[in-house]
């Protein structure tokens, strides 16, 4: 594998970068960007290149959720859960007025708002406790299978059948007690709405603080980072807080230009059928794939979908910014227990965000930031569960709640 060594100034440590594979995956986005483009339109194209931004963004910073709720839960330290509340605080001061108001630029735009039922409460549980046993969300399995971790592969594979799996059994979960769907911003207008999602945000990030000074003395200190400048933003790690913000600024572009937020898991489902199709399996015939957009995605190619083309440039993305960290270096030895703790993680993610109606993307950040009263149920079910998660890794020979 080539390298080549760039110096930023006399004063900044010289970094590494995997010459090739950058190369060949800045082509690779580029002939990608241009398939896709001709195959459907610019729009389509664009909506694949904030993807490869997101891929990018989420490498660099390991802008991950999973690590971040175990870290709060075993070392009591909530800077990236505060990072994460932060971003969706962002992002919800501008979706709320912009669901109440419309899109300024013309077009429709619909929020991440689902029903509040016993479908969240049993999807959010299961896929927080698979995000711990899989180790990682549905952004953070996107990423790592770009920067080249084979464990998370397997992850997103059996995420891919658990999605599937969802699809057949949400009709009968959506025949039990639920609720319609709530939005803050219908319910109490922009100005209610805004406060009482910007009040919650706070309040728990207030308990994080709390909690982290009781176990503490104090909140962590971030030790300053061992590049700065250009070398910073080609090598990373990108600060937890900035990046957070471009998260937040890129899922408002998502939502402007294809007409919803940012969400992964609708792929993987979208994904497996397709393949289940291939291999003689009759989606066709189920429910949700008779539901109007399932059927008109089913029905088309997967580029048409913009959910995939968006979880294609962020794993090419997530590639990019790997082999430019110099840490582009796929891993194959992986021991027994760990891959089998994978598929059951992958397993209950994609089960569980079908039938809670989103991950971590889908559900929490873009659910919460729309002003939806699931993403709420949803975030406090997940986390639930990935407390239980966080206890069973162990069994599978992962860290789990030691000191």
């Amino acid at each position: 594998m080539s390298e080549t060594t760039l110096k930023a100034n006399p004063a900044t440590p010289g970094f590494t970068f995997d010459k090739g594979p950058a190369a060949i995956t800045a082509v690779m986005f580029v002939l990608v960007g241009i398939a896709i483009s001709q195959a459907v339109d610019l729009k389509q194209a664009v909506l694949y290149g904030l993807g490869g931004l997101l891929g990018i963004a989420l490498y660099h910073a390991s802008f991950g959720f999973t690590g971040g709720w175990r870290r709060f839960s075993v070392e009591k330290r909530g800077r990236a859960l505060r990072a994460q509340l932060l971003m969706i605080g962002v992002a919800a001061a501008a979706f709320i007025p912009l669901l109440s108001l419309g899109n300024p630029f013309g077009g429709s735009v619909v929020g991440a708002v689902a029903p509040v039922g016993m479908s969240v409460l049993i999807g959010a549980f299961l896929f927080g406790l698979g995000m711990q046993l899989g180790g990682g969300c549905g952004s953070g399995t996107l990423f790592t299978v770009g920067g080249g971790s084979a464990r998370m592969l397997v992850t997103l594979v059996f995420f891919i059948i658990g999605a599937v799996i969802g699809t057949a059994h949400l009709p009968m979960w959506l025949e039990l007690p639920s609720l319609p769907p709530m939005s803050l911003g219908r319910e109490y207008g922009i100005g209610g709405g805004l406060a009482v999602t910007f009040g919650g945000l706070a309040l728990v990030a207030l308990l994080t603080i709390w909690v982290e000074k009781r176990a503490h003395g104090g909140l962590e200190v971030v030790s300053s980072a061992p590049r700065e400048g250009l070398a910073r933003f080609i090598h990373g790690p990108w600060p937890m807080i900035w990046t957070g913000l471009l998260l937040a600024g890129l899922n408002v572009a998502t939502l402007l230009i294809a007409g919803h937020p940012w969400s992964i898991t609708f792929g993987f489902g979208l994904w497996g059928a397709k393949i289940a199709q291939v291999i003689g399996v009759p989606v066709e015939t189920w429910e949700f794939w008779n539901w109007a957009g399932p059927a008109r995605a089913l029905g088309n190619s997967v580029l048409q979908d913009n959910t995939s083309v968006m979880n294609f440039g962020i794993v090419i993305g997530a590639a990019f910014a790997a082999a430019l960290a110099g840490k582009f270096a796929p891993r194959v030895s992986v021991p027994v227990a760990s891959l089998i703790a994978a598929a059951i993680g992958g397993l209950l993610m994609g089960y569980g965000a079908r039938l809670a109606f989103g991950c971590n993307i889908g559900a929490f950040f873009s659910g919460i930031a729309s002003g939806s009263v699931h993403g709420w149920l949803w975030f406090v079910l997940a986390f639930a569960g990935s407390w239980i998660g966080i206890a069973l890794r162990p069994v599978f020979g992962m860290d789990g709640f030691r000191k």
